[in-house]
C-alpha cells in the first residue's frame, strides 16, 4: 500500500475500500451510534461510554470489511487518515453525495 501525501491523496482510496453497499450502512449505523455514546458520556460523565462508543464505531465498521467488504479496514495502516475518512464518508452520507 502505498503512502499518501494528504488526506485529499487517502479520500479515494478509503472510499475504494467500501464500495460494498452494506459495508457503509453498518459505518454509517456505526458512527451515529458513536454520536450517541458521546451524547451519554457528557450528559452522565460516565468513562464506560467511551468504551461503548469505541465498540459500536469499530465493531461495525469491522464487521462491514470482514464480512461483507472481505478486506482489512484501513484503520491497521493508515489510523488517523482512517478515522478522519469514517466522519467524511459520513458526512457525504448524510448529505447524499454518497449512496447507502
Amino acid at each position: 500500500m502505498s503512502q499518501f501525501a494528504n488526506f485529499s491523496d487517502f479520500y479515494p482510496y478509503y472510499l475504494s475500500e467500501h464500495s460494498d453497499r452494506t459495508c457503509r450502512r453498518l459505518h454509517f449505523v456505526g458512527s451515529s451510534l458513536v454520536l450517541g455514546c458521546v451524547v451519554m458520556l457528557v450528559r452522565t460523565g460516565s468513562p464506560w461510554w467511551l468504551l461503548y462508543a469505541l465498540l459500536c464505531g469499530y465493531g461495525f465498521a469491522w464487521v462491514g470489511h470482514f464480512f461483507f467488504e472481505k478486506n482489512k479496514p484501513a484503520t491497521f495502516k493508515h489510523p488517523f487518515y482512517s478515522f478522519a475518512g469514517d466522519w467524511v464518508m459520513y458526512k457525504d452520507m448524510l448529505i447524499g453525495k454518497i449512496r447507502f
